[in-house]
């Protein structure tokens, strides 16, 4: 405990420091002195916070033992071996000779040792596990002190026999030791080797080196990282158990001893890491096992001496921090019990019997004579001293070893301490000294000095202490470093004269001198045994009564200290000896002392405590007095009350488990929800996803869903649950196309290794469940199992071994959430911060608080009672407590006195609560008691007490067990169902939720609680039991996590506690996440009733844990709400209304308007009156209240109701906030208005209360969890600033899982591929709602896979139908499957545009048509137009074309992204051609994957690109597609659909991409196995036109090639494919529509459209005969719209557009405009069709186009070229005077002019507006002149196909860029109206100019200066120029 230290050394040096100090205290007039070193860490540094900051350590696993590490750092110069003689054996563990050597394979052989020799084991560097055996002279090794032993080596080989070594070198060579230093034989002979009592060669005791009593102190403290486990796995040492043996064996017993039988006939060692602290000799439980089962050791007193490990510890030598300390160190426990069998390989046994590789004892030798404990020490002293070891040897002890407990926790401490400067290493500060020894326990003595007499050390504040001081005292060093690059020669640090170890016991007794005797300094002047024995003579003769601590120094030996520290205070003792117990001992403990009656003394003693004599007798009294006059006073009554939570954070949970997803391989969602074995926590999932509604829409169950059905989905990790995951495992694999959510919910509940599981199978099947099931290799592998670990302590899954990418760590609710509040404006969470925040001053009614009285009897009693463990004590103490004040409140007053103020206040509010309410509800007390033997002794005894007290129909008191369900009596059953209106006969209760309003004492057990949500009627959550000493984090969070709850923010605390009203505890709440659906993705706030439709079972589920509300009972019938009931009898009663006990009180009160915020459904949640009143609804857009609301937390029921009580409302709806409950009456109504009080032992109290200078509570620095421990004790503090990814980040860098954790063996240090890609990890405070979000999460993933396999595609139905060619001529033959070319060739064009994306387009007029001004649409506004198209959602077939986000098996090797097939390299090649009109040589670029170069010709040999090959038109092959497609694209490298692979059914064909040359290298990256053409610069800018009139170009140039290539093979040209698609990048899926006709050539005929592949409609038209007479071939856009009469006639002569299939021969002299960006395919259309060619569209086959929002013509912004900001400028500006001042945009001309005219052409034309009879006459070219303009195209050309001109008058004239052809007698053949205007297009003012000449236009068309134009660009950008005029 202790005070916090927020501060830093001052910078003036340290010995300043202390003299001042110590002169300040020997001035002192004070009567207590001050305390010496009080200048010291008492003042915050504020330049260390950066430094902190900077201080990321990487501290990797050391791989090898500490031998190794230490050899291969500490000398620079490797050692050079001899090689080894010619074919002679080099194995390791054999000798060169060839024979094993391993104490593992030859330990049953018989070995001849001779006499004077002993056998000895021999560490090899390269076999960190093994032992080698060898036989050595005795007389070459020490004795029992480490002296005499004759210099040099004499041994034999026991492999070979070979004997004679005289030479420890040539020893080694011959036993293949490989050694990197020189050898030496201290080094490298280890052990003893002893045979057991089975004959078994096994590994005795250390060989006591001299010398190595200092390697063994700066030794890691878990040097065998690679052995199964650490050693120092356990904290703490011996249990401090009786010393008769217990019953049963011991579950953590460390390896069972090597053959000395099996484990079970030993005695239950506890197992705590003071191992053999006790000198195997006789440690306190094992002279039992010594004397059964293991041999006597031939040197007795070599029996406790341990391995050593370790830099030798001369520290002038300078000794690499390398050592394995600095980095496998780290084990600051605060006290630390592990979760059970944490601790194999540590047990406290003599180590001989050690299996190998676990057995890497505690580094510690001892000197000199053992020391004896006193026979009477726990009798006179009342409690165990526990010592703890320091520096140097300790000395045996022997004796009453019962009676003490010896903990190498401190030395651990110093020795993690000591590598401290590894961290710096970096900055090359070889030169930075570890903090010196004496410097540690001077450092040590001065925090035990100011520790107050109710604190307990903690070994994290030594820890930060030591690393601030040493940080202090190299600060300049640190700067210096972390300041300048490293430098080859640091410089030398500037001296400090250090604290010798002489001054050290003087300076200790002067800081010791202040303190009132509470540290006692004991200095020796030969060994630490002198100073024990002193100290147990002071003990027994009570002279260290009111001493705490013994600092027991010896410090005159060779300049080295030795020493310990005693713990002798009796609360101290006590406390720490207890915290060294693991979970599993401290049970054992406790069943120990109950089974054997220990405990019945304590019974004894109350009962004389009693003024009238035994308790029982004065309770049978009172029985009998009042037999038959107690009445219960209990009616009943009912409402509800619902609550919602938004669960916005969860998308981003969807977002990572993306990463290394194809989410589109998958169809459908599945899930199993892992719990740990609690059968509350059990129903009250089922309950959760019964009533989210998540099976229903997952599509995984039907609407009547049965509770059997229900349970398939949630698992309960006991010991059936193998065969349930199984299936599951069955069911993925059996379903590959099915994503599987494997949710482990409670995920820091069993993190114990499986291999931990292999050593205790037998004794207890769970063991290590979660890693064998979760991490199971078909887990593992399976591509469709996510994991997703759920908990609200990560800690222990935040690891340097975890396998959680810090990417898929979702912290929820986030802290930020898009300006939104999370929960609804009146509610507010309320977690550990808002209860500790609750006790600071200002706040009359902490939340917290402690008993003194109480903590006051348990000290007393465990004065009196020394041997019982203290949870005995204080369960017998509360139990008593609870008893005196049941019988005070019923009328015993005399017994007041016999209980504490507290419980008092706790008892009669239980008792009153229920009298108090006319429905009878009350509130509940949660007494928590872990340990399950004292819950039941617990329950008993209050169940006794009430039943004499005839309080039995006043509350109800429940033995909550994990293993077992809840037990109700029968009378207060009846009340639940009454309240909640439940019919079934059967129902029970099966969570703690569905007891709400239950007055009631919940005796909760369990080690810990595993999820179980309390109801909003707990109003006292007792923790005064839980187990103060497991000072981690992870288990104190986890206790008073039990309280957290939601509360309103409105109504003020009750006497001005904290905010008031609690929603459902969180996780009370969890469900209430109400999750709609919808509720993250649109985000918008519908009340119920829309969304209802959504989900079948309105997805109610009552909130998440809704504390009471969430009853399970899915009988229970809706409760009032608002009449939910009688207006929708169909909903599952359930579901509506989480059935919770309406908070009573008379009937409805009405109240001013003032009172309605109070009553807005306080909880935050929309309550059910939404749906009636949607004026409630509060304007959160991202809280849909929907109907989710309705069912509200019970929780909330109580305190808000805001609809009415006890029924009166249900036939009508109230309006908003009409009703009021009274509540003073209800306690339950009370009891929901605030958060419960929470009582919690003393020592816990002052952790979780007082904090550090960043405010942080010090509990959150405490280790994380009892499976991790700290990679170093040099790292920064934790802040309170920090966010919850922070803390993630921190704990990754910080800490290691121990060997027992199940990441353990995950040791890619960090490294990306150590992180499974398909885990994730979803924290949150506790109670906060996160099983609501993990479901919300399950239908979100559902619906983005729906999402993923739907696409929105264009659907509109065709425009202009009615202004159709009134002509003769159809195409009857309406079977035909392809068109007769004859038929065909005498249907009329039909000129009309139909394509709904022209609907803002000219139309187009031909002779045919009569068109009235009303057949024309109103139209769209421009911006508009995008938006407002019309589309809808299909889902994909697998016909589908696809972008770059699909990827599945079959289209890897298609998309070039398998890793098999990384040969995607591609190669650039030019290809040139000349083209005439563009007067220059055109240079195209190729990039041609190596995989499609057979679709090429390339010369030979130079590899040129000579032309690209094609089929004949005579090859029927159904094996590839013909016609090579292209598709032009911009801005769409991620959306376009060019993915055909799915599309052409698998079959081979061309795709070519054409690109722009600046995107060329980002379609490249995502599409590295498709061939692009790469667009010349000179088109960067140009439009759609500018890649079609290439392509076409590109191609006919090719098809020349080919066939002259073609031709010297013998084929004719005209057999050459002259076909090429051009298709759109949004073309998504193809469809084909069969027709089914009633008769021949009937008008009857049904038709159905289906979807089909590309390859299926491809095949089809390329086998169309006489298909090379066809120009233009195209098909049917799709709409759901499509009429009868559109499908009838199988083909049309009309325009086609977006999917091509062009003739490039038929077309040579047809070109597209290149210009052009908008209408050029109708443009082109025109031409074809008046250039006498065949335009024919199948009408039976359609497309989809996908609607993309990105890219394409959208990618063209027109700007103003001057301004930097891009203000947008409307299309009237696009224009202007020639030489004017405007303006100039940045666009091209062309598409200012488009634009202009689509817009504005009615300035040029405005005769022509809407009149459709007479339309503009538009030569040689289409130009969109906006929807209210028609058009008529002529064309110039000689023979063209021009409609009949002579009756048409025309509005005006448009003459854009026209050509030679059109001449002045062409024109003079047209006729215009008087008035008509004319427009007139060039390049420049000079053409314009000629052409007006040349045309001789002013002969009949009038100009003025005026009528000249330009459109809006610079010169540079070469912009149009136009001239008007007027008919004359």
């Amino acid at each position: 405990m202790g005070n916090s230290y927020a501060g830093q050394l001052k910078t003036t040096r340290f010995e300043e420091v202390l003299h001042n100090s110590i002169e300040a205290s020997l001035r002192s007039n004070n009567l207590v002195p001050r305390p010496i070193f009080s200048q010291l860490y008492l003042e915050a540094e504020q330049q260390l916070s950066s430094l902190e900051a900077g201080s990321h350590v990487d501290n990797e696993e050391e791989e090898e033992e500490g031998e190794g590490v230490l050899e291969s750092n500490s000398l620079l110069n490797s050692y050079q071996m001899h090689p080894p003689p010619e074919g002679s054996c080099t194995t390791d563990g054999f000798c060169q000779a060839g024979k094993d050597l391993r104490l593992v394979s030859i330990s049953n052989e018989h070995i001849d040792v001779p006499a004077g020799f002993l056998l000895v084991g021999a560490k090899s560097p390269s076999l960190p596990d093994h032992l080698l055996v060898c036989a050595v002279d005795k007389r070459f090794l020490p004795d029992d002190n480490g002296h005499n032993a004759l210099l040099g080596f004499s041994g034999n080989c026991v492999g070979c026999g070979k004997k004679g070594f005289c030479y420890f070198t040539e020893f080694s060579n011959h036993i293949n030791l490989k050694l990197t230093t020189q050898p030496k034989k201290q080094k490298h002979l280890k052990y003893y080797l002893v045979r057991n009592v089975h004959g078994t060669l096994t590994k005795g005791p250390l060989i006591c080196w001299r010398g190595s009593e200092f390697r063994s102190r700066q030794a890691s403290s878990s040097t065998c990282s690679s052995s199964l486990f650490q050693p120092l796995e356990s904290s703490g040492s011996l249990a401090t158990f009786p010393s008769d043996p217990m019953p049963g064996a011991n579950p953590s017993l460390a390896v069972a001893v090597q053959q000395a039988g099996p484990a079970s006939d030993h005695p239950p060692l506890p197992v705590a890491m003071g191992a053999a602290v006790f000198n195997g000799k006789d440690s306190p439980k094992h002279q039992h096992l010594v004397k059964n089962n293991l041999v006597a050791l031939p040197r007795p007193s070599a029996l406790g001496i341990l391995p050593s490990s370790g830099p030798p510890k001369k520290r002038h030598k300078g000794w690499s921090p390398e050592s394995p300390s600095a980095t496998d160190g780290g084990y600051p426990l605060s006290g630390g019990n592990r979760p059970k069998y944490e601790t194999p390989g540590m047990s406290c046994m003599p180590h001989m019997g050690m299996v190998g590789p676990a057995s890497t004892p505690f580094p510690v030798v001892a000197s000199g004579e053992p020391v004896s404990v006193p026979d009477n020490l726990l009798k006179i002293c009342k409690a165990k001293p526990v010592i703890f070891k320091g520096h140097g040897n300790f000395p045996y002890l022997c004796g009453n070893l019962n009676d003490v407990v010896v903990s190498p926790l401190l030395y651990t401490c110093y020795q993690n301490s000591q590598s401290i400067s590894r961290a710096y290493e970096q900055y090359g500060a070889s030169t930075i000294q570890p903090i010196s020894e004496e410097m540690q326990l001077l450092l040590t003595v001065y925090y035990l000095v100011q520790l107050a007499a109710d604190q307990v050390p903690l070994m994290e504040d030594l820890e930060q202490i030591f690393m601030r001081s040493w940080r202090e005292s190299h600060l300049t060093e640190i700067r210096q470093y972390q300041q300048a690059p490293p430098q080859p020669f640091p410089p030398v640090p500037s001296t400090v004269a250090p604290v010798t170890s002489a001054q050290l016991p003087w300076l200790a007794g002067l800081a010791a001198s202040s303190c009132n005797d509470s540290v006692h300094i004991i200095e020796c002047t030969y060994s630490l045994a002198e100073g024990l024995s002193e100290m147990f003579r002071l003990l027994i003769e009570g002279k260290l009564a009111k001493t705490n601590y013994v600092v027991i120094i010896c410090a005159c030996r060779n300049s080295a200290i030795d020493s310990c520290i005693a713990v002798t205070g009796k609360y101290q003792a006590r406390i720490l000896s207890e915290s060294l117990l693991t979970p599993a001992e401290y049970q054992k403990e406790v069943n120990y002392e109950l089974v054997t009656g220990k405990v019945d003394s304590l019974g004894a003693f109350f009962n004389t405590l009693c003024p009238e004599g035994d308790i029982d007798i004065l309770l049978d009294k009172f029985y009998q007095e009042n037999q038959g006059h107690i009445s219960s006073s209990l009616a009943a009554s009912s409402v509800n009350k619902p609550a919602s939570l938004d669960v916005s954070g969860v998308p981003a949970c969807t977002n990572s488990s993306t990463q290394n997803l194809d989410l589109g391989s998958f169809e459908k969602v599945d899930f199993l929800i892992c719990i740990p074995p609690s059968e509350v926590t059990y129903q009250q999932t089922l309950f959760h996803v019964w009533h989210s509604g998540v099976l229903l829409e997952l599509g995984l169950e039907k609407e009547q869903m049965t509770k059997q059905r229900v349970e398939q989905y949630v698992l309960k990790l006991d010991a059936e649950a193998q065969t349930k995951f199984k299936t599951f495992l069955q069911n993925s694999f059996q379903n590959p196309h099915t994503l599987f959510v494997l949710i482990h919910d409670h995920a820091h509940w069993d993190l114990v290794s499986s291999t931990v599981h292999n050593l205790y199978s037998q004794s207890d099947p769970t063991v290590g469940l979660v890693d064998r099931l979760l991490n199971c290799r078909e887990v593992k592998e399976a591509p469709n199992i996510v994991t997703l670990h759920v908990t609200s302590f990560p800690y222990a899954l935040q690891t340097q071994h975890t396998l959680i990418s810090p990417y898929n760590e979702i912290h929820w609710p986030a802290s930020y959430n898009n300006g939104v509040d999370l929960y609804h404006e009146n509610k507010k969470y309320f977690g550990l911060s808002e209860f500790i925040e609750s006790t600071l001053s200002g706040h009359s009614l902490p939340l917290l608080r402690y008993d003194s009285s109480f903590e006051a009897m348990v000290t007393a009693l465990g004065k009196r009672f020394p041997r019982l463990h203290s949870a005995v004590i204080r369960t017998f103490v509360l139990v008593q407590h609870y008893a005196a004040a049941m019988m005070a409140v019923s009328g015993l007053s005399q017994m007041k006195n016999y209980t504490s103020v507290e419980t008092l206040e706790i008892t009669q509010n239980l008792i009153n609560s229920s009298k108090q309410c006319p429905c009878g509800h009350g509130l509940m007390v949660l007494l928590r008691v872990p340990c399950s033997p004292l819950a039941a002794v617990a329950y008993e005894r209050l169940s006794h007490v009430r039943e004499r007290l005839a309080l039995e129909e006043h509350f109800e008191i429940i033995l909550g067990n994990p293993n077992s369900g809840i037990t109700v009596g029968k009378h207060f059953v009846k009340q639940l169902k009454m309240w909640q209106k439940i019919d079934d006969a059967e129902w029970r209760p099966q969570t703690y939720l569905e007891l709400e309003g239950l007055p009631c004492i919940l005796i909760f057990s369990g080690m810990d609680p595993h999820g179980e949500s309390l109801p909003r009627s707990l109003r006292y959550c007792d923790l005064r039991l839980i187990n103060s000493s497991c000072l981690v984090r992870t288990a104190l969070e986890q206790e008073l996590g039990l309280a957290a709850y939601f509360v309103s923010n409105e109504a003020p605390l009750e006497k001005g506690a904290v905010n008031e009203a609690l929603e459902s505890d969180v996780e009370k709440l969890s469900s209430t996440d109400n999750e709609d659906d919808e509720l993250v993705t649109e985000g918008c706030f519908e009340t119920g009733s829309t969304s209802e439709k959504r989900s079948p079972m309105k997805r109610e589920r009552s909130c998440s844990h809704d504390s009471a509300s969430s009853s399970l009972s899915s009988k229970a019938s809706s409760s009032a709400l608002c009449g939910e009931s009688s207006q929708q009898p169909g909903e599952p009663s359930q579901g509506d209304q989480a059935q919770s006990p309406p908070p009573c009180g008379p009937s409805e009160e009405v109240t001013a308007p003032g009172d309605r915020q109070r009553l807005r459904v306080s909880q935050g949640v929309q309550s059910v009156l939404s749906k009636h009143s949607p004026g409630l609804a509060p304007p959160d857009s991202c809280l849909k209240t929907s109907q989710k609301s309705v069912q509200v937390s019970a929780a909330s029921s109580s305190s808000q109701l805001s609809s009415s009580s006890s029924g009166s409302c249900s036939s009508s709806p109230p309006t908003a906030g009409t009703f009021v409950l009274q509540a003073s009456q209800c306690s339950m109504t009370k009891a929901c208005r605030q958060p419960p009080i929470v009582f919690l032992p003393k020592l816990v109290y002052d952790m979780v209360t007082s904090t550090d200078s960043s405010g942080l509570p010090k509990a959150a620095s405490l280790l994380p969890s009892h499976s991790v421990m700290w990679a170093s004790s040099f790292r920064p503090l934790l802040s309170k600033m920090m966010t919850s990814t922070e803390q993630s980040l921190y704990y990754r860098q910080w800490t290691v899982p121990r060997p027992s954790h199940m990441d353990y063996s995950n040791r890619a240090e960090g490294r990306m591929d150590s992180f499974h890609p398909r885990r994730l990890l979803l924290s949150g405070p506790p109670q906060i709602g996160k099983t609501g979000a993990y479901l919300q999460f399950l239908s979100i993933l559902s619906r983005m896979l729906i999402r993923l396999t739907e696409v929105d595609v264009y659907d509109e139905e065709e425009i202009n139908i009615n202004i159709k060619e009134e002509s003769d001529w159809h195409y009857l033959q309406l079977s035909d499957p392809w068109p007769d070319l004859e038929l065909f060739k005498k249907m009329p064009f039909d000129y009309i545009i139909h394509d709904p994306k022209y609907e803002d387009a000219s139309l187009i007029c031909s002779h045919h048509q009569s068109i009235k001004t009303e057949d024309r649409g109103t139209t769209r506004k421009p911006e508009d137009l995008y938006m407002r198209c019309q589309t809808a959602r299909m889902r994909l077939s697998k016909y589908a074309a696809y972008n770059t986000y699909h990827h599945c098996e079959q289209c890897h090797q298609y998309m070039g992204f398998h890793p098999r097939y990384q040969l995607y390299e591609s190669t650039l090649h030019a290809f040139a051609f000349s083209y005439s009109m563009l007067g220059e040589e055109i240079q195209l670029h190729f990039i041609i994957p190596k995989s499609k170069e057979h679709h090429f010709v390339f010369s030979q040999p130079g590899g040129q690109l000579e032309s690209m090959r094609l089929p004949l038109v005579t090859d029927k092959s159904q094996e590839y597609i013909k016609s090579p497609t292209f598709t032009p694209t911009t801005g769409r490298h991620e959306h376009g659909l060019f993915n055909l692979y799915h599309a052409m059914d698998g079959a081979s064909h061309l795709h070519v991409l054409v690109v722009k040359e600046y995107e060329m290298a980002i379609y490249k990256k995502y599409w590295p196995n498709h061939i692009m053409l790469v667009l010349p610069s000179i088109f960067n800018s140009a439009g759609v036109g500018a890649a079609h009139f290439l392509i076409k170009e590109l191609s006919y140039h090719n098809l020349e090639l080919e066939r002259n290539r073609q031709e010297e093979l013998g084929i004719k040209p005209q057999d050459i494919w002259p076909f090429i698609v051009i298709s759109d990048d949004s073309c998504v899926m193809w469809n084909m529509v069969d027709v089914d006709y009633a008769g021949e050539r009937s008008r009857e005929f049904s038709w159905s459209e289906r979807n089909v592949s590309l390859k299926h409609i491809m095949q089809h038209i390329e086998a169309s005969p006489n298909i090379t007479h066809y120009a233009l071939i195209g098909m049917r856009k799709w709409s759901s719209k499509t009429r009868s009469s559109e499908v009838r006639e199988p083909f049309s002569r009309c325009h086609v557009h977006d999917f091509i299939i062009l003739n490039v021969d038929l077309t040579q002299n047809v070109q597209y405009n290149q210009n052009r960006f908008m209408c050029d395919d109708v443009d082109f259309n025109l031409r074809v069709h008046s250039a006498g060619l065949l335009l024919c569209r199948f009408n039976r086959f359609s497309m989809m186009k996908k609607q993309i929002a990105v890219g394409g013509h959208r990618s063209f912004h027109i700007t103003s070229k001057v301004s930097d900001n891009p203000v947008a400028v409307v299309p009237a500006q696009y224009i202007c005077a020639p030489d004017s001042k405007h303006t100039f945009l940045a666009a091209p001309a062309q598409l200012l002019l488009e634009k202009f005219l689509q817009y504005h052409s009615h300035r040029f034309f405005p005769l022509s507006l809407r009149n459709h009879n007479h339309p503009v006459l538009s030569v040689d070219c289409y130009l969109n002149l906006g929807p209210q303009i028609s058009v008529c195209y002529m064309s110039s050309r000689p023979h063209s196909l021009n409609i009949s001109s002579s009756d048409l008058m025309f509005s005006g004239l448009l003459l854009y860029l026209c050509d030679s052809f059109v001449g002045a007698g062409f024109l003079k053949k047209f006729h215009f109206l008087k008035g008509a205007t004319l427009c007139v297009i060039c390049q420049d003012r000079n053409s314009l100019r000629q052409t007006v000449v040349r045309l001789e236009l002013e002969d009949e068309w009038q100009f003025r200066l005026r009528d000249e134009f330009q459109t809006a660009n610079a010169k540079e950008d070469r912009p149009l120029f136009f001239l008007t005029g007027r008919h004359i």
